[in-house]
């Protein structure tokens, strides 16, 4: 499901419980990327879980996000310093 109109969230709450999850980025482009998920639930879960890792580990991910995008290490970090990130 696409929750994004121009980028933007159609509301806030679908865009932090979204499905997305987590794969590591050498494998995120490849042919099979949806066999690659490390981790998935929430785009807020998989938010806090990945901005906790230390960062040498962190860069090694992304998060896809259900129907928008891969997310980098550094977007990661940012989304959780957001005012709206659910505690």
């Amino acid at each position: 499901m696409n929750t994004t109109i121009r980028a933007e969230a159609a509301n806030a709450t679908a865009f932090w419980t979204d499905h997305a999850t987590v794969l590591r980025r050498e494998a995120a482009d490849g042919v099979f990327h949806g066999f690659a998920s490390l981790h998935s639930g929430s785009f807020a879960d998989m938010v806090r879980l990945v901005a906790r890792m230390p960062e040498f580990e962190r860069a090694t991910l992304v998060i896809e996000k259900a129907g928008d995008r891969q997310y980098s290490a550094a977007e990661i970090v940012r989304l959780a310093t957001r005012a709206d990130f659910p505690a």
